[in-house]
């Protein structure tokens, strides 16, 4: 079925031959190697023609702010708007006929964040998992454009370029950037915020920096996370986490059924789990979410970028980055769907959440 897709061998989630991930001196030694990354997931995941595409997510949002009263782009509560800026976002990655009204949720937050003045944001870093390649660490898209039916988004060259400059990520090529979804289904919907405030802000150039997180362990996810906190912490810099949730059912390897006594339906038992691991990332707590993930073995295809993320979150919230300013975050979950009930063992879902990070500002 196109629109959602999980893997859990070692190899497809985690470090692969030097043909498919570059170095920072391949790169740097032949600038010709940058590619424009097309939108290779376009006309099955997703609408190919610009026109249907943008109704189509002009539709998702729409509802989603509708449900969420929002007056001007902003949440209102209570009749005022929060004294909070919005940081980052958790979002689904299937097909959007499955999560694009779920991601939807998501993406107002970010369309919130494009119409704040100061600071403005000029760079969203999306943090995705390799669904196809064994990647033991993490890895910066190689591309100069990333192309949209909507509209194509430069990739963030400086930031990339201070990225590798650490030393420790890897450049993805072409194949590989293009091959995998989970970052391809947000740019749309990137395209989408961006082209839709460029009428009030003209001048404004935002561009974008996917990375791959592999397969890594939760001392690599605080090591990655230590080293990007600083560059996530930028009041200019918006984060988009992509994950989707619990892939339930035997094309997916994963049938647990939960406390017999309880006498829980399946798509109850999935929803409890789920709800669980989002209690434990809005903990911010990114050793209980690795517990959480070890008891429960849940398939959150998303759960390393989601790892790194909050070792970020974290260890900004301490001020134990390269300097002593904190950052302090507060993750609320607005959105929560599966693409079906599953009941019986012939069944299978797939679940997706959306999450906003926020900064309180007073």
């Amino acid at each position: 079925v196109r629109g959602f897709f999980w893997n859990t061998s070692r190899k497809a989630m985690g470090s692969t031959s030097s043909s498919r991930i570059s170095s920072k001196r391949n790169l740097a030694q032949n600038h010709k190697s940058l590619f424009n990354r097309r939108a290779r997931h376009s006309g099955s995941w997703y609408s190919s023609s610009a026109s249907v595409l943008d109704a189509q997510l002009t539709s998702f949002l729409s509802d989603a702010a509708e449900e969420r009263k929002l007056q001007n782009g902003f949440v209102v509560q209570n009749g005022t708007r929060p004294s909070s800026v919005p940081r980052a976002i958790v979002v689904p990655h299937a097909g959007y006929s499955y999560s694009g009204s779920t991601a939807a949720y998501s993406y107002l937050a970010l369309t919130e964040a494009l119409q704040i003045d100061r600071p403005s944001i000029s760079t969203i870093v999306v943090l995705h998992p390799s669904h196809h390649v064994y990647l033991d660490g993490c890895a910066v898209s190689g591309a100069e454009y990333l192309e949209t039916p909507i509209g194509n988004l430069p990739v963030a060259s400086q930031l990339r370029d201070e990225i590798l400059d650490t030393g420790h990520f890897s450049t993805m090529e072409q194949e590989v950037d293009e091959n995998e979804h989970s970052g391809e289904m947000q740019y749309p919907f990137i395209a989408k915020a961006i082209y839709g405030m460029k009428a009030s802000r003209p001048n404004n150039t935002i561009s974008v920096l996917p990375i791959m997180v592999g397969g890594i362990t939760p001392q690599q996810e605080h090591f990655y996370g230590k080293i990007l906190s600083s560059f996530l912490k930028r009041d200019t810099v918006f984060t988009v986490v992509s994950s989707d949730f619990c892939h339930w059912g035997s094309r997916f390897g994963y049938t647990p059924r939960g406390d017999a006594s309880k006498k829980q339906r399946i798509f109850e038992y999935i929803e409890d789990m789920d709800r669980m691991g989002m209690k434990h990332i809005s903990m911010q707590d990114p050793g209980a979410f690795a517990a959480y993930l070890k008891t429960y073995k849940n398939t959150i295809c998303g759960r390393h970028p989601i790892g790194v993320w909050l070792n970020c979150v974290s260890i900004n919230r301490e001020g134990k980055g390269d300097d002593d300013e904190r950052e302090i975050l507060e993750i609320e979950f607005v959105k929560y769907k599966q693409s079906s009930q599953a009941t019986s063992l012939s069944d299978s879902s797939v679940s997706y959440a959306s999450g906003i990070a926020r900064k309180v500002t007073s």
